[in-house]
């Protein structure tokens, strides 16, 4: 294969030559009329007598994909938006001048066509194109065109080149898309109201998570990239908007893994008047009305894996979760001591500062998480992990929320909102000393926060679903990579 350098040099003199016969390298003067999916839409299927009889002159622009020279005719692929077309190329018809500076076109330069129609011996709906011109010239090579792009460091890195060479990437991306615009049109077709939070934050809040830190320089204080809008969009609530949704981006100070970026979506809403079981029934329906619209079904597979949603969907507390799938029965759970045993014979790490409900916690992230396989609620959380979340009126050591567990991972966490003021201000005690104890993930006291409770909150559900492994889970991504356009890579060192 011919080293990139030397390509490189070539297409720079290719370049040149075309700038020393008056073509501008980059022009801004033309409009198109057509995309290649609309033509291939109307004219796919029409026979050779019907393209004869079109009097319409088709106009397009992309990037050319592939090139085959025959003499004085030839044959390019170009990529425009919408998908790939082929143009047929005659020095007859465009004429001798413009086929000579056509021939010095490379794969990757952007091109105007415009023709008629016709149809190949092979069957090929084809441009028979009158007049072609460079819009923009490709100074570097493409990948070997056999091959593709298929080095995940550089289709990570280089995304543009990723999305021009792999066409299904582009169509994971098309379809994150309409998955949000899905659930945009669900919440707002049950009287959502889509709001607008702050990305920057005081203080740092809504969850249970490092943040990014930041200054403002005239302010002279402080900022946080906000690791959930929860406690704005409450705000809110108090504020008699009653219904509240947002898609927003979240910024966590954490580990990156084929679940985690530093940066990710997510849809958080809350719904006065509603409790944690309503939002399971809520959440059912969302997430059953997005599948069928983007899969067509209820069923389907995840890296090989058969998923159902075909709801009702499975309601476990963690602690029946932990019985299901361990073997180690509810009861043993009760105390701390009992708890830390069973831990241990799990193999599953745990300290001794740790509280009972702690321990739970870590029994069941690592040795009942990943058994979730099909979608399945986990209710009655320890109140010690859920500093945001309503005590049950029953036992007041859980609290009213669950997560949502769909092939081993979470995709939501939902609960009924705390909105009782002097709870929730010892709550943030409790978090103030475990953050002073060393807990970096440790909620801060947001004494605004308080006061907005004092004024009443009605009673109160909450909840944010990942966007990004809902994405996942419908186009069949391994890694939050594949579906985040530039997720975050580690640095590296360039030579002088």
């Amino acid at each position: 294969m011919e080293d990139t350098s030397e390509l490189l040099r070539k297409k720079k003199e290719k370049a040149e030559q075309l700038r020393a016969a008056g073509i501008d390298l980059y022009p801004n003067d033309v409009r198109v009329d057509h995309t290649s999916e609309e033509l291939l839409t109307r004219y796919g299927d029409a026979g050779d007598e019907t393209l004869q009889q079109l009097e319409e002159r088709f106009s397009l622009a992309g990037r050319i994909m592939a090139q085959r020279f025959f003499g004085k005719a030839s044959f390019i692929n170009i990529q425009d938006r919408k998908g790939r077309i082929q143009v047929f190329v005659r020095k007859e018809r465009v004429g001798d001048d413009c086929y000579a500076l056509f021939k010095k076109f490379d794969v990757g330069d952007i091109v105007f066509v415009a023709g008629k129609l016709f149809r190949t011996k092979t069957g090929e709906l084809t441009i028979d194109t009158d007049e072609i011109r460079l819009l923009s010239k490709a100074m570097r090579p493409f990948p070997e065109k056999w091959h593709g792009l298929t080095d995940v460091e550089i289709r990570y890195r280089q995304r543009y080149l990723d999305l021009i060479m792999n066409p299904e990437v582009r169509d994971t991306f098309l379809v994150r898309s309409r998955i949000i615009r899905l659930i945009r049109e669900f919440m707002t077709d049950r009287d959502f109201l889509e709001v607008e939070t702050p990305m920057m934050h005081p203080i740092a809040g809504g969850a249970t998570a490092r943040p990014f830190k930041t200054h403002h320089n005239t302010l002279d204080m402080d900022l946080y990239l906000r690791i959930a809008p929860e406690l704005y969009l409450k705000r809110l609530v108090v504020g008699g908007l009653e219904r509240v949704f947002e898609i927003n981006r979240c910024f966590r100070n954490e580990g990156i893994s084929v679940l985690h970026n530093p940066e990710f979506t997510m849809m958080e809403f809350y719904r006065a008047y509603a409790d944690y079981e309503d939002l399971m029934t809520f959440t059912e329906e969302l997430l059953t009305f997005a599948a069928d619209r983007v899969l067509g079904s209820l069923s389907f597979s995840y890296q090989g894996t058969p998923v159902d949603f075909t709801p009702p969907w499975p309601r476990l507390s963690v602690t029946e979760a932990i019985e299901r799938y361990t073997g180690i029965p509810a009861e043993r759970l009760g105390s701390k001591e009992t708890a830390a045993a069973a831990a241990e014979e799990l193999n599953v790490h745990v300290d001794e500062t740790d509280s009972r409900g702690r321990i739970i916690m870590e029994i069941f992230d690592e040795a009942v998480e990943h058994k979730l396989v099909q979608p399945t609620f986990i209710t009655r959380y320890p109140v010690e992990v859920s500093p945001l979340s309503r005590r049950n009126s029953v036992d007041g050591d859980y609290v009213d929320r669950f997560e949502l567990f769909i092939c081993g991972r979470e995709i939501a966490n939902a609960f009924s909102e705390l909105n009782d003021p002097d709870d929730q201000r010892e709550r943030f005690r409790e978090q103030l000393r475990k953050k002073e104890a060393g807990d970096e993930e440790a909620h801060d006291f947001d004494e605004d926060y308080i006061t907005a409770l004092e004024y009443g909150m009605p009673p109160t559900a909450g909840e944010g679903i990942g966007i990004d492994r809902l994405v996942m889970l419908f186009t069949d991504s391994p890694s939050i990579r594949d579906v985040i356009l530039f997720p975050h890579m580690r640095s590296r060192t360039r030579q002088p």
